[in-house]
């Protein structure tokens, strides 16, 4: 008995126990882009190798109930574990071209909040081969012959690529070696970027004036063909370009080889320059400056380009104009000049335009004293500074009272750059202030000879010259404004002359309100504008020790409140009771300015309520004592201080969470083709049933995508459990078609949330070596796939979809099944087809265990064909085996015409490894060759040589009606009845 009941407890689906059907996610990725092979590496790491520009698709199958969500991410490169910033959900990738940069390893995330996250990842390499570089340097030695021989070339040939790319060196037809004769050496530089070869000609040879061809090859990987590049070198003067139509017949081309021809001399030298100009250019605003980049050397002829702040600018064969030069122009130009032979020649140009602006001024009192009074019989020193281009050209004089300052080195002195002062700065330095010295001074900074404007600033010096003091005017070290108004901040300055002031922040690292990290006020006034509560803080000002006293700056303080509305939570909360239970709503106040609620006001659908006020400041609640239809509804609460108001949002309701959907369910459809439909097994759980009453029934509703009009059917169930599988048997759904099917629990309450989803007709078919038909009906062709090294792609067509100008006299006009919506595979033998192209048709690999003992397996091939028309090609039947090569047998062929008529064919074949079947059709030699396939069929065994009907498992329209399947606890409740 107790074996009994453990085989009925067996057959209990996971669904009526414990948490039922949820599981945590499972992942899995695959590739269905253009990828040149999957494979693993070092036995744990997927590696996706795909070519640039090609489209790379990578899925992420997920299990798991409910549902689990898809994030994909890619780490910054192939050796680095940051993360891009941005991210994508969705179960499928899809870049349309993939570039180099995109390469790394990507990681598919899956969730539902069961369990942990499942992750997956796939390392993506992309394949590429750059168009080769060549530079060619020489050597002259000391002269102990013929001139020509003793010059040393190297050809130096360079490629980025992945994988590393071979290098080739080719003379006329002859591939060189390394070290093959004397003359001839080639070896890899070091510190090289990127990956280079060099081959050095020593002592040129009269045989060495040859054609020179650098073959780069990552060896046909991803289909990338060879590149190249060939040049002539000559024992003539002069140089020029070879066209493409001379090197022909004259240089060896590979088949997949991409060429650039290059003709270099003996005599060949690298660039060299000289400016019309000192390295260092000096002009006035407005002038017209034109700068000369001269050739003095290089063969073949330099090309000669100018830039700035590496930016090309135009120029005119090497002549550089900038009209109406402004001091925005200032800066860097660099000429630079190539020829790929030797290294470019560069040359360099600073241009200043000369300026002047903020002249300042300063007053510092006897420093030895420690004195911040101008006192008489004391050290003075008045300073003047302009910030100017160049800094070091300007010209300063000094002027009291209009005369100009005399040097006296006893009493006066004129000095310049002192160290204690910005680099440049004039000063006057007064020994022993005398009543005499007083009076008004003037400083004036010019360009002599220049257009230039002068600048000047005037200090007077008498016993009425103080120094600053600063003081924040009274009620105002506190500002209190609103947030989105204007605030002003204010400190008062005095003293003679009155100082600038600047201001800070001190409270928060970071930049003022304005952006700048010091604001200056001449006034004392700091005005920010449209004021925010990030804002608030501390504000300092400060005297500048600049257009006033050189002292230690007087500081003051002043406090910036900026009041803001409340931040309440939760902003929205969904509720669901059963009927009649009470409940309490709360709305809390985060924070605000001034952080205290003036008033919490309470509405029903909008509709004001009497709630009397709490003694709580930070909240406010209300409570329903039972939720019935006229208590359900939306409850917001309305919390206002002096500033604004903010509001909480309850969602009150009884209607049951929605249904969720059951993705997992093996083999979900059954097809009938003879009836050209089929049904559908759905299967969902229902989201936390025990939050609101038991459901009693769910009303289900589908349409086709394509139509407006709505089935619905009515489902009856009771007591369920949260992790229950429900399932719902659909029937007479029309094949090829997707519906949108709609689920909605009811309660007591009511309707409940509903769930849609899609469900898209697809055939069933397995990668293992089984009875499994492909009919084609599904888009996916049951995992056939084109083949992207033949001509053109099979085109899967029905009656409903076929081209209304199709070719006559050629090809089927439905499926095998004679049905208008049944599909097939065909190739379209019209223009711009031409005879014996071909188009392949693979199969999914069916998996033959591959672990020793390894023996021979038998399976039988089935299909049907048609090939109708008088210019009928031919229809093969290939093996591809798949083991350390991918070897193709052709194992059944049939060619010309056959009548118009469906053929079957049945074709023994035997492997001990993986393979796979391709339907290879051949185009005839006209437009009346389409060959089309139809019911595909590998399974174990021998052919059985007999016809197979259309269809084996036939169930007439309307023969099965929607209804709950029993579970597998009934079946196991019934059977244990028999068996007592």
């Amino acid at each position: 008995m107790e074996i009994l009941w453990l085989f009925l407890l067996s057959l209990i689906p996971r669904g009526n126990r414990g948490q039922g059907v949820y599981a945590p996610p499972q992942a899995q990725i695959i590739h269905a882009g253009q990828a040149c092979v999957v494979k693993e590496d070092n036995i744990s790491e997927r590696v996706y190798t795909i070519r640039e520009g090609d489209i790379l698709v990578l899925q992420c199958l997920v299990t798991g109930h409910p549902r689990p969500q898809v994030r994909w991410t890619k780490t910054a490169g192939s050796a680095s574990d940051k993360f891009q910033e941005t991210s994508i959900y969705n179960e499928t990738l899809y870049i349309e071209k993939v570039q180099r940069m995109q390469g790394g390893r990507y990681y598919c995330k899956a969730e539902n909040g069961v369990g942990v996250p499942a992750i997956k990842s796939i390392r993506v390499d992309v394949q590429y081969l750059d168009e080769p570089i060549l530079t060619i340097h020489q050597t002259i030695s000391d002269v102990r012959g013929s001139f020509y021989q003793e010059k040393t070339v190297f050809l130096r040939c360079t490629v980025s690529s992945n994988p590393p790319a071979r290098f080739i060196w080719k003379r006329g037809f002859e591939i060189l070696s390394h070290n093959q004769d004397n003359g001839v050496d080639i070896y890899e530089p070091l510190y090289t970027q990127g990956e280079t070869k060099v081959l050095k000609l020593k002592n040129l040879r009269p045989k060495d004036y040859a054609n020179y061809t650098c073959q780069v090859s990552v060896r046909d990987v991803c289909g990338i063909p060879d590149k190249s590049i060939t040049f002539q070198l000559t024992n003539r003067t002069g140089a020029a370009w070879w066209g493409r139509a001379g090197l022909a017949n004259q240089v060896y081309r590979s088949k997949r080889s991409i060429q650039t021809p290059l003709r270099i001399n003996a005599e060949a030298a690298p660039p060299a320059l000289r400016l019309s100009v000192n390295e260092t250019l000096v002009v006035n605003p407005g002038d017209n400056v034109t700068i000369q980049c001269l050739l003095t050397g290089g063969d073949p002829p330099p090309k000669v380009v100018w830039s700035h702040n590496q930016n090309v600018v135009p120029s005119k064969g090497g002549n550089l104009t900038i009209w109406n030069v402004r001091p925005e122009n200032s800066g860097y130009y660099n000429c630079t000049a190539t020829n790929n032979v030797g290294n470019p020649a560069k040359k360099t140009v600073n241009l200043l335009v000369r300026s002047m602006k903020n002249a300042t001024f300063q007053i510092t009192p006897d420093v030895n004293k420690e004195s911040e009074n101008i006192q008489l019989g004391r050290d003075l020193k008045l300073s003047c500074h302009v910030d100017a281009v160049p800094q070091e050209k300007v010209v300063y004089s000094w002027f009291k009272n209009q005369r100009t300052v005399v040097h006296s080195r006893r009493r006066l002195e004129i000095s310049r750059n002192d160290p204690d002062l910005p680099p440049d700065t004039s000063s006057l330095d007064f020994f022993d202030l005398r009543f005499s010295d007083y009076g008004t001074y003037m400083c004036v900074a010019s360009f002599p000879g220049t257009p230039t404007p002068e600048l000047s600033i005037e200090v007077n010096i008498s016993a009425e010259t103080v120094p600053p003091t600063l003081t924040v005017p009274t009620g105002q070290s506190i500002i209190t404004v609103r947030e989105g108004s204007r605030a002003e901040l204010q400190c008062d300055a005095r003293g003679k002359p009155k100082p600038p002031i600047l201001w800070t922040r001190v409270d928060k690292e970071g930049p003022l309100p304005t952006g700048e990290m010091i604001a200056e006020t001449y006034d004392g006034k700091l005005r920010l504008e449209n004021v925010t509560r990030e804002m608030s803080g501390t504000y300092k000002c400060q005297t500048a020790r600049y257009n006033g006293f050189n002292i230690r700056p007087r500081e003051a303080t002043v406090q910036l409140n900026v009041q803001f509305a409340p931040v309440v939570e939760p902003k929205l909360r969904e509720i669901r009771q059963p009927m009649h239970t009470g409940f309490t709503m709360r709305c809390d106040l985060l924070k605000g300015s001034p952080l205290k609620l003036a008033t919490a006001i309470w509405r029903y659908n909008r509709n004001l309520l009497n709630v009397p006020p709490t003694e709580q400041m930070e909240y406010s609640e209300l409570r329903i004592n039972s939720l019935t239809q006229k208590t359900s509804g939306t409850y917001e609460c309305t919390v206002s201080n002096d500033v604004g108001s903010d509001s909480c949002v309850f969602q009150v309701t009884g209607k049951a969470l929605s249904p969720e959907f059951y993705y997992d369910t093996p083999s979900p459809i059954k097809v009938y083709k003879q009836f050209r439909n089929y049904s559908y097994l759905l299967q969902w759980t229902q989201k936390e049933p025990g939050a609101v009453d038991p459901i009693t029934s769910y009303v289900l509703e589908y349409r086709q995508t394509t139509l407006r009009n709505t089935m619905s059917k009515n489902i009856p169930v009771g007591g369920i459990q949260k992790g229950q599988l429900q399932q719902y048997l659909l029937t007479d759904l029309k094949a090829n078609q997707s519906y949108e099917v709609q689920l909605t629990p009811f309660t007591n309450f009511g309707a409940g949330d509903s769930a849609s989803r899609i469900i898209r007709y697809t055939e069933p078919y397995s990668l293992s070596p089984s009875d499994n038909t492909c009919r084609f009906d599904d888009d996916k062709m049951c995992g056939f796939v084109q083949d992207r090294k033949d001509n053109f792609d099979w085109t899967r067509q029905s009656m409903q979809t076929e081209n209304p100008k199709r070719t006559a006299n050629t090809g089927p006009r439905m499926d095998r099944s004679n049905t208008p919506e049944g599909y097939y595979m065909f190739i379209e033998a019209s223009r711009p087809r031409l005879p014996g192209e071909k188009a392949r048709l693979i199969s999914p690999t069916y998996n033959v265990t591959t672990k020793p003992p390894y023996h021979r397996t038998t399976f039988c091939v089935s299909f049907y064909y048609h090939m109708y028309g008088r210019h009928i090609g031919n229809l093969n039947l290939l093996m591809r085996l798949k083991s350390k090569g991918t070897i193709d047998t052709q194992v059944w062929s049939q060619s010309g015409d056959r009548g118009n008529k469906w053929q079957h064919a049945m074709v023994p074949i035997s492997a001990t490894g993986q393979f796979q079947v391709v339907f290879e059709g051949v185009r005839g030699s006209g437009i009346e060759g389409d060959i089309a396939i139809d019911d595909v069929t590998v399974r174990k065994g021998e052919c059985q040589w007999k016809q197979v009907p259309p269809s084996k498992d036939v169930m007439p329209p309307g023969s099965s009606t929607c209804k709950v399947l029993p579970t597998a606890l009934h079946w196991a409740f019934f059977l244990f009845v028999l068996l007592r």
